[in-house]
Order: C-alpha cells, then sequence, then structure tokens
C-alpha cells in the first residue's frame, strides 16, 4: 500500500489545519531558547495579518487530509519575502518534506512578484542552517563562527520568476 499524495494548500493562518504546525513549532521554541508564541489563538489573529494576501501567505502540505509539514512568507521589503514559520511534524521528519516546503514558497513568492528571499533560523537549529545551505540558501554571516555567538542566523536567496 502506498502513502497518500502529498496536496500542497495555500490555506489562511486562522484555518484550524495550522493549529498541529503552531503547536508544535511552540513546543520547539519552548525547547530549544526557553519561550513561546504565547496563545495560540492570539498567535493566529496576529499572524492572519501578517502572513495574509496580498503580500504573504501559509502553505501546508496535506497528507491524507492531515498536516505534515508547512511554512508561511510575508512582505520584507518592496522586492523581498521572508520565510517564517517552516514546520515539519514531528512524525513525518526525515522524508524530505521541508525541501517540498520551500520548493513550493518559492514558487509561490516567484509568482507573487518577489525577486528575493529572506530569513532567519536560531544558533540552535543545525538542521534548519543544513537545509537552507542545501537549498540554495546563502549564509548572511560568518558560518565559521560559534552558531552562538551570530545569534540568529540570516540566509538569502535570489529568485527567478
Amino acid at each position: 500500500m502506498s502513502a497518500p499524495a502529498l496536496d500542497a494548500r495555500l490555506v489562511a493562518y486562522t484555518d484550524p489545519l495550522v493549529l498541529p504546525l503552531l503547536a508544535e513549532l511552540d513546543r520547539e521554541y519552548s525547547t530549544r531558547y526557553g519561550h513561546t508564541l504565547g496563545d495560540l489563538r492570539q498567535e493566529a489573529l496576529r499572524g492572519a495579518a501578517e502572513f495574509g494576501p496580498p503580500d504573504g501567505g501559509l502553505l501546508l502540505l496535506l497528507e491524507g487530509g492531515e498536516p505534515v509539514a508547512g511554512g508561511a512568507f510575508r512582505r520584507f521589503d518592496g522586492r523581498t519575502a521572508e520565510l517564517k514559520r517552516i514546520w515539519t511534524h514531528s512524525a513525518h521528519r526525515r522524508r524530505g518534506l521541508a525541501r517540498r516546503v520551500l520548493a513550493e514558497l518559492e514558487r509561490e513568492i516567484a509568482a507573487r512578484g518577489y525577486q528575493r528571499i529572506h530569513l532567519t533560523t536560531g544558533p540552535r537549529q543545525p538542521e534548519a542552517k543544513g537545509l537552507y545551505l542545501a537549498t540554495g540558501y546563502t549564509p548572511l554571516y560568518d558560518p565559521d563562527l560559534p552558531p552562538e555567538r551570530i545569534g540568529p542566523h540570516p540566509f538569502e536567496k535570489v529568485i527567478r520568476p
């Protein structure tokens, strides 16, 4: 029996399908950095404005109708989108889903007319750093420095429509 096909879908930040993403990110941030997103209902409302159309969006990969990975983007400046909330469900890691999320987000971002992508990841997320380097993002910091000395790790990628 084969696994259900993945469905990439843009959804509103307030869609109930987004709650697993927010809940797991909240646990990750708490575990790694000691802080949380706060009240997840408030986060959903705040995020709806921050990541909503026409300047942003939230994409989920669904498998059998359930969210297994996702990510969001918002306007950073007139030509740049900023990626945020890149997530893979803890039960579905090591399947290349984050790469698929990035590819889908990059396609959507290019279709919206952006020319560049900016993102940051935390110093305690080496798997995220590896993902961004492996998918063509350029570090905007000295990668030879210790991660904690750098703080947030900024990356960029130029995209073509």
